[in-house]
């Protein structure tokens, strides 16, 4: 679970939040294995404020996406496990799996997979980040870089050290130059990655005097990166505040309402400030899950998706930015789902999305270690095997790609819904039982829970 202050209205628990534990253990084998990668680090005595240390080792050649092809959408965040190597068996069938169509593919420069990239002031450490820009690249991923984590020394920590359990602690105000120069470091060894997503979730920007956001900080960070971003290449795609969309039904009401309850008000305050204030943007970028965090899934699993066309759209007045979802969850923490219940709650989601006119949506894969058991993973841990998300992702990044022409389709039933374009028609069944419908013209019975691919003539 992320730390959080006492203060902060408690948020809906997201599967991801186990990291830290997974995270250390992970770093610690690594380190392991790799320890004389980390000679200068010894006992912190490897920079200090203002060194300027020595040269980034050489970057990586990485071929970029054929510039010709659609923006695709939808894709995976990299998390704390995934196919570069450490599975041998499971590795090679994942990679095929991520070839098979072009997906938007994320990583985080620090954590959930990456280690400190700059553990002290001007002394860089990017084997494994490469290895992960490596794999996107390797995949025909469309890449995106979300730049977060801060390393400690930016945030009052010692230098050459990485305390894991601090992760989410954001750079100290007179860091944020140090993070620009961070993120310009890692454009310039990337340059075929044209978007960057700028902190995640407002981590360590929490306001607990005035109990708000401290939207202030995260713009004057936000512009900090921004401009040191454009100045390595003008081309490159600047998005924030990738704030968390927290919603209730029970508490105070904001401008972004529905059935499923109520964007705090503090966020929508957070979101016009930054968009009032930023130097510049490429997108608008938010995050956040369908269920609110009083009264669970409101109207009910199916009915609470509305939420993310609702915040579409409403983004979408606020300004002329192509609108990211950067993360986007739908299952009530401990609810033990079936495999096809979580699949189709999530395809009605990409659903309400895709009508609202998102531009990028990566799903949050969580990827575990090992086992047969890892619920809404793209791939099965052990083998490397897809899982139904697999083909979820896969077919809407194939048939609903950015600038799809989207048609109105009749349906008999307000238990199924669908999304159609001229050439494909997805179908989901809201129900638990077997459901007879006629969808777009044609009488249709869907298992429970079936969600159907179906061709169209127009």
């Amino acid at each position: 679970m992320s730390q959080r202050p006492a203060q902060r209205p408690a948020r809906h628990a997201r599967p991801r939040r186990s990291w830290p534990w997974l995270l250390m253990c992970a770093i610690a084998i690594v380190a392991v294995l790799t320890a004389a990668a980390f000679v200068y680090v010894g006992d912190g005595a490897g920079g200090t404020e203002g060194d300027p240390g020595g040269p980034a080792p050489p970057p990586p050649s990485l071929a970029g996406p054929p510039e010709e092809r659609r923006w695709p959408v939808w894709g995976v965040t990299h998390t704390q496990y995934s196919a570069d190597g450490n599975r041998p068996r499971a590795d090679g069938p994942a990679r095929e799996l991520l070839s098979a169509q072009p997906l938007v593919q994320n990583q985080h420069i620090m954590g959930w997979g990456a280690l400190n990239p700059e553990p002290s002031p001007g002394r860089h450490d990017f084997k494994v980040l490469d290895q992960r820009l490596k794999l996107m690249a390797d995949t025909g991923a469309t890449p995106v870089i979300t730049l977060c984590c801060a390393p400690d020394w930016m945030k009052g920590g010692r230098s050459g050290r990485t305390d894991w359990s601090k992760l989410e602690v954001a750079p100290l105000r007179r860091h944020f130059g140090d993070f620009a120069r961070l993120a310009a470091t890692v454009a310039r060894r990337y340059p075929h990655v044209r978007h960057y997503l700028v902190w995640n979730e407002f981590k360590g920007f929490w306001n607990d005097e005035e109990r708000r956001w401290d939207y202030e900080g995260y713009t004057e960070l936000y512009n900090r990166v921004y401009t040191a971003l454009k100045e390595v290449d003008p081309k490159i795609q600047v998005g924030g505040p990738y704030i968390p969309m927290d919603s209730s039904v029970t508490g105070d009401r904001s401008k972004v309402s529905g059935p499923w309850g109520s964007v705090d008000p503090r966020v929508v305050d957070a979101i016009e400030y930054w968009h009032r204030h930023k130097k510049g943007a490429d997108f608008v970028a938010v995050d956040g899950s369908s269920v609110s965090e009083d009264r669970g899934a409101v109207p009910s699993d199916f009915g609470a998706v509305a939420k993310f066309g609702a915040i579409t759209r409403w983004l979408r007045e606020l300004t002329d930015l192509p609108v990211w979802w950067a993360e986007w969850y739908v299952e009530p923490t401990g609810a033990g789902w079936s495999e096809a219940r979580r699949t189709a709650v999530h395809a009605a989601a990409m659903m309400e999305m895709a009508a609202g006119g998102v531009r990028a949506a990566p799903y949050w894969n969580p990827q575990t270690a090992d086992g047969d058991s890892c619920h809404g993973c793209v791939w099965r841990p052990d083998t490397g095997e897809p899982m139904p998300m697999a083909a979820l992702l896969r077919e809407f990044a194939r048939w609903f790609p950015d600038g799809t022409r989207l048609d109105d389709v009749e349906v008999s039933s307000r238990d199924v819904r669908a999304l159609a374009q001229p050439r494909r028609l997805v179908v989901v069944n809201t129900r638990d039982a077997e459901t007879r419908a006629t969808v777009d013209g044609r009488d249709l019975t869907l298992a429970p829970y079936e969600i159907r691919w179906l061709p169209r003539t127009t």
